[in-house]
């Protein structure tokens, strides 16, 4: 019998929380949670009451004994994170190694997480990808951990802060070809999908929300030497795109801005 559940809650929109997840949440007797105040606005909007807990990055060791004691106790036990999933990017890893440990069965429900959705969105190739949630926050280590990332011939995924994330695109835009996408509030109001070419692109950003990083790195994905179908480009501007945008979306696809240009000039 599991005791133990991990449970996505919304990284935006409170409607994006499952049927099973709100059933498990009435269920269980306590609810570890990364952030108790934004725990209880979503309790409040599904008008259930549960006793919170605080379990957070600089207590989860010391709360993973009380979260097994009250398992051998035989209480239900819930575990959430501020927005998303548990143990991505958020507590919860070191709790999930103590249940293996111990033998202890658990259940991770799956759920809302801003990962898939910044993927899909980005329109880069998604038959396989590599995450590496936040980068270091010391400048000259994430340097570092972008001069590795190069590395990976795939679509890169990665979270930034609005305080690091100008410098953070500065040096990806010196490792990765361009475009680089740039996600933003996903499933709030204000959801926002930016390309970034240059640092020009950068200086425009708005440094407000959540962000989330995609760029495609695959061996295939280099420029092509394939010449642009006219048509799509004529597609694209029937639809009031400007040329600055429609050089964006076709580079994406890996046609050379230069070839680009020249077919807009015609």
């Amino acid at each position: 019998m599991k005791n133990v559940f991990f449970i996505p809650t919304p990284i935006g929109n409170l409607g994006d929380i499952t049927l099973r997840a709100i059933e498990i949440i009435k269920n269980v007797d306590f609810i570890y949670a990364e952030d108790t105040r934004n725990t209880l606005k979503l309790l409040n909007h599904l008008n259930i009451k549960k006793t919170l807990k605080s379990y957070h990055k600089d207590n989860e060791k010391l709360l993973t004994k009380q979260v097994l004691e009250h398992v051998n106790d035989g209480d239900k036990i819930g575990i959430v994170s501020d927005a998303g999933t548990p143990c991505i990017s958020d507590p919860g890893q070191f709790l999930v190694k103590r249940l293996i440990e111990n033998n202890i069965p658990f259940e991770v429900l799956p759920g809302a997480n801003a990962i898939l959705p910044a993927l899909i969105m980005s329109g880069f190739d998604t038959s396989s990808f590599y995450f590496s949630g936040f980068l270091h926050h010391n400048v000259n280590k994430r340097k570092n951990e972008i001069s590795e990332l190069a590395r990976e011939k795939t679509t890169i995924i990665l979270f930034e802060s609005p305080h690091r994330l100008k410098n953070t695109l500065s040096i990806l835009l010196q490792y990765f070809k361009p475009p680089i996408a740039v996600c933003r509030e996903i499933t709030k109001k204000f959801e926002q999908m930016i390309y970034i070419n240059s640092e020009k692109d950068i200086e425009n950003l708005t440094l407000k929300g959540e962000f989330v990083i995609v760029m495609d790195n695959r061996t295939c994905s280099g420029e092509s030497e394939e010449e642009p179908d006219y048509s799509e480009i004529e597609k694209l501007k029937k639809e009031g795109f400007s040329k600055r945008d429609i050089v964006k979306i076709m580079q994406i696809f890996g046609f050379k801005r230069n070839k680009l240009y020249k077919l807009l000039n015609k």
